[in-house]
């Protein structure tokens, strides 16, 4: 019973880890370097519970949060 208990918590939360990596966007007020540690942050978290993303995968998923009216 605990190792179900265990296992359902861990699918809930490596699935709660990638929906933030998903929806991962930049705030125009914040800062850049406080955003690249947050991102940062959660591909650690992503990482403790066994999820890896590869680094052309980290890489396309942090660019492809800058949209165009971020840089304008």
């Amino acid at each position: 019973m605990l190792e179900t208990l265990y296992a359902t918590k861990f699918l809930a939360n490596r699935l709660v880890l990638k929906q933030r990596l998903f929806t991962f966007r930049i705030n125009k007020c914040e800062l850049l370097r406080d955003h690249i540690s947050q991102f940062i942050t959660l591909l650690n978290d992503l990482k403790n519970v066994e999820v890896h993303i590869n680094d052309e995968d980290q890489e396309t998923t942090l660019v492809r949060k800058y949209e165009r009216p971020f840089f304008e």
